[in-house]
């Protein structure tokens, strides 16, 4: 039986070889010591790409995000971001847990809110409201299919922001991504934002860990709130020399990903049951509406040809390409979902 092709997540890759070397022969120390040379290279070289003064590792995207979210919040104040946001909907309730913040979600159909969208929801001066302190950007936004903001969006809802008082935070798991897709440096899509994760664990490959950055000032107190949080680590280079390797290698591979999720979408969009976007898929995500009854169906109908496939809510089915795939994997997706309706083995 040939390999499986698994298409959850861009989570699903295992350290290359070189990795594997890279993590033996890493030079470590204590990093909640701030002794760990690898460690302290990747934050160099993770600022420098952002664009940033100061850079934090971190085990997850997760932490990353509601470190970011702590130190810029205080109990009682309110985020705004897209109602289908990573922050809202999949940290587990961290914003309010860890935090004490609360959360005001904006309906948009692409995963960004226009300026007039955020400017609407800020709250008054009122001590009978919390008050808006922060706004989130998921760039690119998952739930919406992988949806790119570019850097002309990105400063507009920072100048809104900036407008009312708000700091800007991008969730940025998939930044590279989009910044392969849009053809310019990651650093220019967040070059006016506060702080930016960049998350190292997904397509990017390396086996563990995300970035955080922003300014000197945020990212020493992003640290203490790291402590806090328990993501501390210790001797951390072990895995910081897999995220050095990942961002030597992410440009290429990227694009890569991104032309087969072009040709996945623009195959299932041949079949006239198959509800897909393809000028949505603008990176390494595909979003397949095969109708609600049809959704568990097909799921299982790819699993028996060794394809995985995750639920991205009751209707839909997501795709999600990364370096660990194997070359028949457009091929054999669409295969089944070629013969799905005809009774036809694929």
């Amino acid at each position: 039986m040939w390999p499986t092709a698994d298409l959850r997540s861009d989570t699903m890759t295992a350290p290359t070889p070189a990795m594997r070397q890279a993590m033996a022969a890493a030079e470590v120390g204590d990093d909640v010591w701030g002794e760990d040379p690898t460690v302290r290279r990747l934050e160099e070289r993770g600022a420098a790409l952002l664009g940033k003064p100061a850079a934090l590792f971190l085990p997850s995207g997760t932490m990353a995000n509601q470190v970011a979210i702590h130190v810029h919040c205080r109990p009682g104040d309110e985020l705004i971001c897209e109602e289908r946001s990573h922050v809202y909907c999949f940290e587990g309730g961290a914003v309010a847990r860890l935090s004490g913040t609360q959360v005001q979600p904006l309906r948009a159909a692409d995963g960004f809110p226009g300026r007039d969208q955020v400017a609407a929801a800020v709250r008054a001066d009122d001590p009978h409201f919390p008050r808006s302190r922060l706004l989130v950007i998921e760039n690119t936004h998952n739930m919406a299919g992988g949806r790119v903001a570019s850097v002309a969006r990105v400063r507009a809802l920072c100048e809104v922001a900036r407008q009312h008082g708000m700091k800007v935070h991008v969730d940025g798991a998939r930044l590279y991504n989009a910044a392969v897709a849009l053809a310019v440096e990651p650093a220019a899509l967040v070059a006016e934002v506060d702080s930016t994760t960049l998350c190292l664990s997904k397509g990017l490959g390396a086996p563990v860990g995300s970035l955080l950055a922003g300014g000197e000032e945020f990212v020493a107190a992003a640290r203490r709130a790291r402590k806090a949080f328990g993501g501390g680590m210790r001797q951390a280079g072990v895995l910081a020399a897999c995220g050095l390797l990942a961002l030597g290698e992410a440009e290429e591979r990227l694009a890569a990903d991104h032309r087969r999720a072009r040709e996945l979408a623009a195959g299932l969009a041949e079949l006239p049951w198959a509800k897909v976007d393809v000028e949505a898929t603008e990176t390494n995500i595909v979003m397949l509406e095969p109708g609600v009854d049809d959704v568990e169906p097909l799921l299982q109908a790819l699993e028996r040809q060794q394809v995985r496939a995750a639920r991205a809510g009751a209707h839909r089915i997501r795709f999600v390409f990364h370096r660990d795939l194997p070359e028949d994997a457009v091929a054999r997706c669409l295969a089944v979902c070629r013969a799905f309706r005809t009774g036809v083995p694929a």
